[in-house]
This record gives structure tokens, sequence and C-alpha cells, in this order.
């Protein structure tokens, strides 16, 4: 494994860290969770320059509409955010597929609609995340455990259940509007 993203994680700070009012208590697990992400997905599909920066946009902004809209509802906000991002830095030609990575990142079954897009390593890459590891598509148990020794949980994934818990009480029908099948 060559670790890809270990060095270019900065262009996910870029992203993320002005975002640091808006997710507030969250803040440092959400940043690691989008490092963690961005470097398992460039290591599924060793993404060299522009799409390292593709990865990189998706992973800052696959889940800010949590805490931008305040809703567990969040990928339409998450790609607007992400939309007004590609507008404002002339990158509109990225647009449909870092949207498609966004909306079919909790995916449970495989995404195979544009083999050429970087969908399906995301997808896979945040199921390695949310899982902690249990699912690895490949990657090696230790490279997962190194990245996420480095980049630490700091509360994610207790956020995810207090989330969930949250939306479960407001929605009892519909607690996880975001998994695609």
């Amino acid at each position: 494994m060559m670790q890809s993203g270990l060095e270019e994680i900065s262009m996910v700070d870029v992203l993320v860290d002005p975002w640091l009012r808006v997710v507030g208590r969250d803040f440092e697990g959400y940043r690691n969770h989008c490092r963690r992400v961005f470097i398992f997905a460039c290591e599924l599909v060793e993404a060299e320059g522009e799409s390292r920066q593709k990865i990189a946009i998706a992973s800052a902004y696959h889940d800010l509409g949590i805490w931008a809209d305040k809703t567990f509802d969040y990928l339409e906000p998450s790609k607007r955010l992400a939309r007004a991002y590609l507008e404002s830095t002339g990158k509109v030609g990225w647009t449909d597929e870092i949207e498609t990575m966004i909306d079919q990142h909790h995916k449970v079954t495989p995404w195979s609609c544009n083999p050429g897009w970087f969908v399906e390593p995301f997808r896979q890459a945040d199921w390695i995340d949310v899982t902690l590891g249990a699912r690895n598509f490949g990657l090696p148990r230790r490279f997962i455990l190194e990245i996420q020794r480095r980049y630490p949980n700091a509360g994610f994934h207790l956020a995810l259940v207090r989330l969930t818990i949250g939306r479960l009480k407001e929605h009892p029908k519909d607690p996880l509007p975001m998994v695609r099948w």
C-alpha cells in the first residue's frame, strides 16, 4: 500500500476547515472522517491529480448538510453545498460526478452506472470508515488501523448515533433517509 492521500490531506482540510463554526462540537470527528474517507478512496483507486481533487471535494461535502441545514436528511443539502463550491471554483464539469458520489455514498449494494466515475470507490471508502473497517473492500486491516490511529474517531460515530436517535424520534418510519439500495 502506498498510503495514497496522506501527503495531500491538506486538500480536504482546506475545504472542511471553513465549516468549523457550523459543524461545532462535531468538527474534529467530521474532519477526521473526511480525511479517512479521502485516504481510503484514494487508496482503492490509486488516485492521482484531478482524481484526488474530486475525491477531496466529495469527502469534504458528503455529510456537511447534517450541520449546515441541521437535518439528518442531508444528501440534497450536501449536494447543494458541493455544487456551490464547484460553481465558485470553475469546476462545474465535475458536478454530476461529485453529486452522484455524495448521493450514493450510503448505497448498500454496489453502484455500477458509470464505471469511469469515482462513485463506487467513494461509496466503499465511506463504508470502510462507518463500519470501523469491518467492511474493508480489500484494503489491509493494518492500513485501516494506521489511518484510524493517525486520524482518530474523535466522537464521530457517537455523533452518528446521537443524530440517528434524534431522527428516529422525529421520523420513526424513515430513520435513515440517506440509505440507498
